[in-house]
């Protein structure tokens, strides 16, 4: 699958994953946040051997339902906002998306 080139300059890490969890895209941002377990080598892993329980039960939940999961954490004073989605190709269920953005350790929330 061709990547396109913004998303190298998102300042986010992106990771996209197919049906069964098998890594097949990685922008440079994710193989940095990545570097200790592989960086680019994850590239044709499965995801789910990345994760620990409960976290890896409930990927693969998210990857046989095709839900949305947004949640938030914070790692050695870094605060990131995650959000992993399915995609689809053609209409097809094609797999997950892991988008990862820092985020202020404060957020505004605005009601609208």
């Amino acid at each position: 699958m061709k990547q396109h080139s913004w998303i190298e300059e998102l300042p986010a890490a992106n990771v996209v994953c197919e049906t069964d969890g098998t890594i097949i895209e990685m922008n440079s941002q994710a193989a940095r946040d990545f570097e200790k377990d592989g960086g680019e080598k994850l590239l044709g892993k499965n995801v789910l051997d990345c994760h620990p329980e409960p976290a890896r039960s409930k990927l693969k939940d998210i990857l046989t339902n095709q839900k949305t999961n947004v949640y938030t954490i914070e790692k050695a004073g870094v605060k990131r906002l995650i959000y992993q989605a399915p995609w689809y190709m053609g209409g097809q269920y094609a797999g997950l998306v892991e988008i990862s953005f820092r985020i202020p350790t404060e957020i505004p929330r605005f009601r609208r």
